[in-house]
């Protein structure tokens, strides 16, 4: 996929990684517009190329009483207006193949879930769109058999496509990250190596998936030293009042180091 084909997207031609960011879930106009400031203040600095991550909806909840979201048109317009405002592109991750057609209506990317990318009418559904679509390898999957996800965007006439990693089932409450994936899935599309949820901790017997963030800076480094194309990350100013994912959060405030070091390791890499 060619990163031109993202639409408002910028800084497309300073060789750096890309990055998809943003908070877990959107809470409210607020704290989307917060983080979106600040990410974009960063990103222009670096010259990173930014599309803004929120999801609209959680529907992969551990907990019946778990937050799933404030509305799905109230957060979808909430990314839209981000969008405008700052001039960005959005992803937002969709769960059922009826939801496809809606997202498409206010973002720019749509993304299928890890545990989901099989799930051949909700695939086929997001690439008729003719949206970019970004495929999460499931967690039980090799790098190898996600091509078939591929393909199955690509049989629905759909070329703009990009594969993220975000670790691999490992006992019943760990993942890990096998950096082998990264050359084997750019064999066949553009490849992003999810940060933030390569470090949660799911299943844990408190309902509430748990996470070792101290870790971030760790595997992004990394994946950006593996020719990784683009990095996922999930931020917020106070992960300890995140309603979603808070325990694999970057704290906001330490997201302008971390993309200090690894512009600087982007840079080595291609100047070798």
């Amino acid at each position: 996929m060619n990163l031109n084909e993202i639409p408002h997207i910028k800084h497309t031609d300073s060789n750096n990684f890309f990055l998809l960011a943003g908070p877990c879930a959107i809470e409210g106009e607020d704290m989307a517009y917060k983080i979106a400031e600040k990410l974009v203040e960063i990103t222009n600095r670096y010259q990173i190329p930014l599309i803004f991550k929120g999801s609209y909806r959680k529907a992969n909840r551990s907990r019946i009483d778990s937050f799933t979201g404030i509305g799905d048109e109230k957060a979808l317009k909430i990314l839209q207006e981000v969008g405008k405002h700052f001039g960005l592109p959005t992803v937002t991750d969709i769960h059922e193949s009826h939801e496809a057609a809606l997202a498409a209506e206010y973002v720019d990317v749509l993304q299928i879930p890890a545990f989901l990318v099989r799930q051949t009418d909700l695939v086929v559904a997001a690439a008729e769109t003719g949206k970019v679509i970004n495929l999460k390898k499931g967690q039980f999957m090799s790098p190898e058999s996600m091509q078939h996800a591929v393909k199955k965007v690509q049989d629905s006439h759909n070329e703009k496509i990009m594969v993220t990693d975000r670790g691999t089932m490992f006992g019943y409450q760990d993942l890990i990250v096998d950096y082998r994936s990264i050359p084997i899935m750019k064999k066949f599309a553009t490849t992003v190596l999810d940060i933030t949820h390569s470090l949660q901790q799911p299943n844990q017997n408190s309902g509430v998936t748990g996470g070792r963030p101290e870790l971030i800076e760790t595997i992004a480094k990394a994946g950006i030293a593996c020719g990784v194309d683009g990095i996922f990350v999930e931020t917020h100013f106070d992960p300890s009042q995140a309603k979603s994912d808070g325990a694999n959060m970057l704290p906001l405030d330490q997201f302008d180091a971390l993309m200090e070091k690894l512009v600087k390791i982007r840079q080595t890499i291609v100047n070798l």
